[in-house]
Formats: structure tokens, C-alpha cells, sequence
């Protein structure tokens, strides 16, 4: 029987042909890369020189951009497709970026305290062990170094459908463990692919666990006031898809969620 390891690597191949997570970053995000990769100004105004990992973040966007940026970028995906749209916009655009395939879950073939920001789109749901990614993060950033992460909130996947009065209806478990259920409503799940539910416990609990200071959290607005019911606009207007966190390395000989040092490659 296949692992999840091997469906969700099945399913973004397929993905790769067409999905909206596989649109490769345009020339105008390229003329202005921070500008499109933070909204909510988290970066400092360079990251030149940086050592950048985009983990789980294959699909040419996010790798081609901190390049554009100036940063040594390595993107780690478990979808060999998607990696090949990194190399191909990579070569177009005369950038160097290393690719990793590998799960997000096990990087032991990158180095301890070889980053300097590790940025995570929506990815952790096909993992069964939030906190196992969290820790291989804390492994490879240096002291101070910055976490970025986008994650399905545990409520948005406990949704199963709609009733009659278009209210959104609960119907998986909130400490379901096991691989989530097909439902009638996939409006924010991914055709094809194994999901797991994690709670905030483990989103956030866990990242303190890991060695890390939560500097931010904020929901991405995803929801449209015109928008019609059975929508992902009208969906978010009463549930919530996503989480967005900030987080920094706390120095590993302080341990625990104390105050962070703050610091930049520059830093002595």
C-alpha cells in the first residue's frame, strides 16, 4: 500500500499541470521579489546574501523570487514535478538555486544552522507530525534566524458541507489523528492528496516546543462579501482557512520560548 509519503507525491505531480500553487513567479513580481513575497513587511528591506531555504515550496514562485532577491536559495519539495518548474525558471532566468526533493519532515541531508530564514507556504497538513517539521526547522536555522509559515487552520478542516441555510457544517473530529476523510466540501483541500488535521497545541505549542519565539500571527483574508455560497470567498466568511506565523530560532543554549536575539548576517 502506498505511504502518504507516496500519494501526496502521486497527487502534486498531477498538480503540478495547471494547479494554482503552480504558478511561476512573473516578470513584474521579479522586478519587486520582496514586495511580492511580504505582505505584512516581516522581511528586512534586503536579504542579500542570505541563505534562504523555501521548504515544501516548490512550483517556480517562491525560490525564483529570493533569488531575484539576492539570497542562495534551496527549495525542498517532495514533487519532482514541481521541482522541474523551479529549474526551468531558474535556467530562464539565469538564477542559481539548489534542489532538494525530500520531505519536509526529514531534511538530515542539509546542514545543522546552515539557514538564515526558512520560508513555509501551506504545506504542513500532509505531514502527520507538525512538530517533526518544526524541529527539522530548528535544526537548520541559525541562532535568530527567521521561520515564516502559512498553515490550514484545524477548524477549516473539520468542515464536511453545508446545510440547507448555507451555514457551514462540522463534522470531523477535532483530535481526528488519523488521515482526513473525503468530504462533500473540498473547497480548500487538494484534489487527490492525504491531509492531516493539526491542532494549535501542536501549530503553535509546538513551535515553542521546537526552540522557537512567535513574533507574529496573523489570518490571511480570504473572504469576499459578494461572494456566493458553495465559494471559497463565501466559505471564509465564516470559517477561517489560514494561519500565518513569525517565528525566530531562539539561541540553542537559552532553550524554551524565552525573549529572541535578534539578528541579521550581519550581525558579528
Amino acid at each position: 500500500m502506498p505511504s502518504v509519503y507516496d500519494r501526496n507525491r502521486a497527487a502534486w505531480n498531477r498538480l503540478a499541470e495547471g494547479s494554482t500553487f503552480a504558478c511561476v513567479a512573473t516578470d513584474a513580481e521579479c522586478r519587486e521579489p520582496l514586495k511580492a513575497l511580504d505582505s505584512r513587511g516581516w522581511l528586512p528591506p534586503s536579504v542579500a546574501g542570505w541563505d534562504v531555504l523555501c521548504l515544501a515550496a516548490g512550483g517556480g514562485w517562491q525560490s525564483i523570487l529570493y533569488a531575484c532577491a539576492g539570497a542562495n536559495v534551496t527549495v525542498v519539495d517532495i514533487s519532482p514535478a514541481m521541482l522541474r518548474l523551479d529549474e526551468r525558471e531558474a535556467r530562464r532566468r539565469n538564477l542559481s538555486i539548489r534542489i532538494v526533493e525530500a520531505s519536509m519532515d526529514d531534511l538530515s541531508m542539509l546542514p545543522e544552522a546552515g539557514f538564515d530564514l526558512v520560508h513555509q507556504p501551506v504545506s504542513t497538513c500532509y505531514v502527520p507530525d507538525v512538530e517533526r517539521v518544526y524541529r527539522e526547522v530548528a535544526r537548520v536555522l541559525r541562532d535568530g534566524g527567521l521561520y515564516i509559515s502559512q498553515h490550514k487552520q484545524p477548524v477549516s478542516l473539520q468542515v464536511v458541507g453545508r446545510d440547507r441555510n448555507d451555514r457551514y457544517v462540522i463534522g470531523v473530529e477535532y483530535f481526528h489523528s488519523a488521515p482526513l476523510p473525503p468530504t462533500g466540501d473540498m473547497l480548500y483541500r487538494e484534489p487527490g492528496t492525504l491531509e492531516y488535521l493539526h491542532r494549535w497545541e501542536q501549530l503553535v505549542g509546538g513551535l515553542c516546543r521546537a526552540g522557537f519565539h512567535l513574533e507574529d500571527l496573523v489570518e490571511p483574508p480570504r473572504h469576499d462579501l459578494r461572494a456566493a455560497p458553495g465559494t471559497i470567498g463565501h466559505r471564509a466568511r465564516f470559517v477561517p482557512p489560514y494561519v500565518r506565523l513569525k517565528a525566530r530560532r531562539v539561541a540553542r543554549h537559552s532553550g524554551g520560548c524565552s525573549a529572541p536575539q535578534l539578528w541579521t548576517p550581519e550581525s558579528p
